[in-house]
């Protein structure tokens, strides 16, 4: 019998971390040290990071459903997730996972702009739309924030995601020569401005609407 899972777009959580740096290591050669997101998520009020979550119905049943839910459920975890720390090889296998963390992105709310500081999908679930999905929650949240522009950097040779972008709205407007560490690639510069008007709206909608028809529709828990 096929197992149903069911995806949740929410904010970063502290016992998200282990996890997350898996995805950043799987996604990225120069990687953030550990202690980077905690200070991101403890102490830059600037950062708002959000995850898409895979809730695995078997795994729950199998562990007698590990995570705790609710505002004192979530301080045990968090209080948990202090004692363990941050080291992936303390995860059980992705299959085990009450709950896997399959993408994120990272978002900092700025004067006059929104700028997304990194967007990463685990190598399983890629070409599943969850990129996608972590854009359009990048592009909602500076909406929300009332962010008139959102604006990111990309490797110049990443052409499917700056393919992604464009269908977005995005536009070069500058390039960051050698900003790459790894290999001194360049970057190009990215915005989609207006993003609150009425016309931008609509076509938001409208990619959004696609979107949720072609890969069903995602919870959202904030």
């Amino acid at each position: 019998m096929k197992t149903v899972t069911t995806l949740l777009v929410r904010s970063m959580r502290l016992d998200d971390i282990p996890q997350v740096m898996e995805i950043e290591r799987e996604s990225f050669p120069s990687i953030w040290p550990q202690t980077a997101f905690r200070r991101e998520l403890q102490q830059n009020r600037l950062a708002h990071y959000v995850v898409v979550a895979e809730h695995n119905p078997s795994a729950v049943d199998a562990a007698g459903d590990e995570r705790h839910h609710g505002p004192i459920g979530r301080i045990f975890d968090e209080v948990k997730h202090i004692l363990q720390g941050d080291d992936p090889q303390d995860l059980p296998p992705p299959h085990e996972r009450p709950e896997l963390i399959v993408g994120f992105v990272g978002v900092w709310i700025m004067p006059d702009e929104a700028h997304i500081v990194t967007i990463a999908t685990r190598e399983s679930h890629r070409r599943r739309g969850i990129g996608e999905l972590l854009l359009i929650s990048a592009i909602e949240l500076a909406q929300d924030k009332r962010q008139p522009l959102v604006t990111l950097e990309v490797r110049v040779s990443n052409d499917p995601a700056i393919s992604l972008y464009s269908k977005y709205g995005f536009e070069e407007v500058g390039r960051r020569p050698r900003y790459y560490s790894d290999n001194r690639e360049d970057a190009l510069i990215l915005t989609v401005s207006s993003i609150t008007s009425h016309h931008y709206g609509e076509r938001f909608a409208q990619l959004r609407s696609d979107h949720a028809s072609r890969w069903e529709q995602f919870a959202e828990d904030n």
